[in-house]
């Protein structure tokens, strides 16, 4: 085995070089956020009823997306093991346009499969988990204007996965910006009906999200096309090749499956809450969309992890992985607590950016400062989940995932179900969900069976 020498580690995954990375995925992924924030902010002006039921039909409609999304962030890992094979021998990018062509034809189908099923299932699926009739309805109304928007959400993530398995991460802050910018225009306009439009409510937020992401991969397309080198074969139309899809899909099925269970939990844990009662669910609804916040720094850095293991481990030095993710955690924990500290001590300040109505600013308060102590408990935990992902051996991600999620869905039935808990102690949930991917992560990585795996 090759040894890692003091330039690679000082320079090529050095500090500066990992912030770089970073900052534009960071960027990014908040401006991302802002979708569902956004949303939350001005429906926590329209009622609970549907405030509350774009966080059920919101959570939903992430798993749907997650399906694709964790496809991309697969084809992200090859991408970059491949980059990092051909930044060692000079030569071979050309094997990387032939990842993302695969993942196209893929994620279309899927696309085109999962919004035809959503709109003959969807509905029955959310009456039989939901208590409330008019939680029901506008949650159905909520992933009706919704689900039309995968494909669009789709080949959005294709085209960050390239970006961030090249290293080549500026594009996504400009991309993050039009989009959001372009969203929150259209929740002004469509929720309330300004400027002719009708009012459409929690309607018009999904609608207004579904358009923002139509116009994101426009920016990406032109951008690509103006911009990429042409080494990448990006240009070039490759048509589905069997043997390659069956490879790409054996690596990513594995992310599919545990993002989805990932986002699962939320969906679990609101379903919960949702027999507690409206003001509960609006509640739970509002810190969850603060929560993204610190998450997202967590995201990017994490995507940053896998990315860099990725590279490093293409260029024959697994040795390098440890120092990689000890220098991103650092980062990590630097850039997120003084965030969280923020949250802490102004409570009612964030909490005004999401609702005007004062008892839900209050009952709000004592679950933030759960959700914030939980947070920078397990603050390592997606770092160490990508890492692994980084390494190829996605499948093991997934049996975190399956081992923490029967641990999270006890919990969940004690605390919440069965004690009927205040929600600042079912969040304590998150907490412990948090600290069992932490722990096998940790375990996992000190160990050696990863270092020989090929994709």
């Amino acid at each position: 085995m090759k040894a890692v020498s003091s330039y690679q580690l000082s320079e090529r995954y050095s500090f500066k070089s990992i912030w770089r990375i970073t900052f534009p995925i960071l960027i990014a992924l908040v401006m991302e956020e802002l979708l569902g924030m956004t949303d939350t902010a001005f429906l926590g002006r329209v009622g609970e009823v549907e405030l509350g039921a774009s966080a059920i039909a919101g959570v939903y409609f992430t798993i749907l997306y997650m399906l694709g999304f964790g496809f991309s962030i697969g084809v992200q890992i090859i991408i970059g093991r491949r980059n990092g094979e051909a930044c060692e021998s000079g030569k071979g990018f050309g094997a990387i346009g032939r990842v993302f062509w695969q993942g196209v034809w893929f994620l279309t189908a899927l696309a085109l499969v999962t919004t035809v099923l959503s709109y003959f299932f969807s509905p029955l699926l959310l009456k039989g988990l939901m208590k409330s009739e008019r939680v029901y309805e506008a949650a159905v109304a909520y992933v009706n204007w919704r689900v039309p928007g995968l494909f669009f959400a789709f080949m959005t993530a294709l085209f960050r996965a390239f970006y961030v398995g090249t290293r080549e991460t500026a594009s996504l802050t400009l991309n993050s910006l039009v989009m959001v910018g372009c969203n929150i225009l259209l929740d002004w306009v469509l929720i309330f009906g300004h400027w002719g439009a009708p009012a459409m409510g929690i309607q018009g937020a999904a609608l207004a999200s579904t358009i923002s992401e139509g116009i994101s991969l426009v920016f990406f397309v032109i951008w690509t096309v103006s911009t990429v080198d042409k080494m990448y074969g990006l240009q070039k139309l490759v048509k589905p090749v069997w043997k390659e899809l069956r490879q790409l899909f054996s690596t990513a099925s594995w992310v599919m499956v545990e993002y989805v269970l990932n986002i699962s939990v939320w969906l679990l844990f609101f379903l919960f809450i949702e027999h507690l009662g409206e003001e509960e669910l609006a509640v739970a609804n509002i810190v969850r969309s603060i929560s993204e916040v610190p998450f997202v720094f967590s995201a990017a850095f994490a995507s940053t992890a896998a990315t860099l293991v990725s590279n490093i481990i293409g260029e024959g030095h697994p040795e390098g992985v440890p120092v990689i993710i000890r220098r991103v955690l650092v980062l990590c924990a630097v850039t997120m607590l003084p965030l969280l500290a923020f949250f802490a001590l102004c409570p009612r300040l964030i909490i005004g950016l999401f609702t005007d109505i004062p008892s839900l600013v209050q009952a709000s308060i004592p679950t933030l400062w759960v959700m914030c102590a939980a947070t920078a408990l397990t603050l390592p935990w997606n770092v160490y989940l990508q890492s692994v992902a980084g390494t190829g051996n996605t499948r093991v991600c997934l049996r975190f995932d399956v081992v923490a999620l029967g641990i999270y869905a006890v919990y969940c039935t004690v605390v919440i179900g069965i004690l009927k808990s205040s929600v600042a102690v079912c969040w304590t949930a998150d907490g412990v969900y948090s600290l069992c991917i932490w722990v096998q992560g940790v375990l996992y990585l000190h160990g050696e069976k990863w270092m020989g795996k090929k994709i």
